[in-house]
């Protein structure tokens, strides 16, 4: 095959030089690759129910990780440019000045990403091929054993088939180039304070401490699964709520593609053949297969995952009183179980998987609030923020969406259950409140 010139790959939610398949499909093609990455003005300004898409929390989890994936490039002797604008104008302007053949991008399922890839396209130059490809699923869509308006609604049903058929392809991974690749780089990755924050520091309880990017990422696998060997109990903790070890916290660097969902699977396959297999290693990938579903119910439904209606298209009445969605924000409603939860959250940018279904449910089934304002907080203070998983969940958690027994969480017994003692919410509510 005829190697052409120049590529370019375009990073989004993909940060990660280790089993990237377009950064891997561009090095095998090219004679050259730039990487470059767009910090979107538009994610920093744009409102939406009051919330700002992107809070400092997962800004500086980003701005992180893209300081890494430029470290971690440059050893691949390849260049990562950066600017702080628009990628509608930022990408082809790329394009231009390095004469680029091909542009390499991760392909996109849901509306505002889908329409900024086409803002960028329409203002390419002639000539430019443009390659865009799934890169954040675990299991293909092309290998999937039913076709995507298939899909089962419910996710028992869509583990069942895909547990069967099991086609999760092998890591890539670039071979350090030792040719002159590198280009002049001018470029300076935008300060937090650019972005519009100010630098801070996580609470020393926090349940999530780490920095973002690929190199933390892979370290966190390995002491997890190798050091700790915490995989091995992963099941009987999950669903703590406080302090680092109780869940893999693998969904930050999963979110923004410090890692892939691959390079997870076939580490647990790694540990099952060294320690053996158990519920926990199954439970692990069993979470994977979760994350892809929700992913394949937005690639199925398209803008029904944002609508009021949902996928399931019920009319509730649905109450937007900015009061009590405000005590809920605030950790004041009458639930200390709730409040506790959403302190964490809002002093740290994390909360647990049961506490997300517990505020869920009370946001949506006891205030009966619109669910999509809880989503678009959520949105903007989580640093794992994932749209796939986010609305995904939040209509799952508010009848609207894949959960076929529309359940319902009691606070006080899933506090009784999961916080026995009061030791979490004595963590995040003053005395005098609890």
């Amino acid at each position: 095959m005829q190697r052409k010139k120049t590529a370019i790959v375009w990073f989004t939610n993909n940060l990660r030089v280790r089993d990237n398949r377009i950064l891997y499909e561009a090095c095998l093609s090219h004679d050259k690759v730039i990487g470059i990455y767009c910090f979107d003005k538009s994610l920093f300004d744009k409102r939406q129910f009051g919330f700002k898409k992107i809070e400092r929390f997962r800004a500086k989890f980003l701005h992180q990780s893209v300081t890494e994936l430029q470290t971690n490039l440059e050893a691949h002797n390849i260049s990562l440019i950066v600017d702080f604008s628009f990628p509608e104008e930022f990408v082809p302007k790329m394009c231009k000045r390095f004469n680029a053949d091909t542009l390499y991008v991760q392909e996109e399922f849901t509306e505002e990403e889908l329409q900024k890839l086409s803002e960028v396209t329409a203002n390419l130059k002639e000539g430019i091929d443009v390659v865009r490809q799934y890169d954040q699923f675990l299991m293909h869509p092309n290998d999937l054993p039913f076709r995507i308006e298939d899909i089962p609604s419910v996710f028992s049903n869509f583990r069942r088939k895909v547990e069967k058929y099991n086609k999760i392809l092998p890591e890539v991974n670039i071979p350090v180039n030792s040719s002159l690749n590198l280009v002049e780089n001018n470029s300076e990755i935008p300060s937090l304070k650019e972005l519009g924050f100010q630098d801070f520091e996580q609470p020393e309880h926090s349940a999530f401490p780490y920095k973002g990017g690929e190199t933390t990422a892979l370290d966190r696998l390995n002491y997890y699964f190798f050091e700790s060997r915490k995989l091995g109990f992963y099941l009987n903790t999950r669903n703590g709520l406080k302090g680092t070890d109780y869940s893999s916290k693998f969904s930050a660097w999963l979110s923004n593609g410090s890692i892939s969902a691959r390079t997870i699977y076939w580490k647990v396959k790694e540990y099952e053949h060294e320690f053996g297999s158990n519920k926990s290693t199954y439970w692990l990938v069993f979470e994977l297969l979760w994350r892809d579903f929700f992913k394949y119910i937005a690639l199925k439904h398209g803008n029904r995952l944002f609508q009021l209606q949902g996928i399931k298209r019920l009319d509730y009445l649905w109450n937007t009183s900015e009061e009590l969605v405000s005590t809920w924000i605030e950790g004041s409603t009458t639930e200390p179980f709730v409040n506790a939860n959403m302190i964490e959250i809002q002093q740290t940018g994390w909360m647990s998987n049961r506490g997300r279904q517990i505020v869920a449910s009370y946001f949506a089934k006891e205030l009966q609030l619109d669910w999509r304002i809880g989503a678009a907080y959520f949105e903007s203070m989580l640093i794992d923020y994932d749209v796939h998983s986010n609305y995904g969940n939040w209509q799952y958690i508010s009848g609207v969406g894949n959960d076929p027994r529309d359940r319902k969480f009691n606070v006080k017994l899933q506090a009784e259950r999961y916080d026995p003692r009061g030791v979490y919410q004595r963590t995040w509510l003053q005395p005098t409140l609890f």
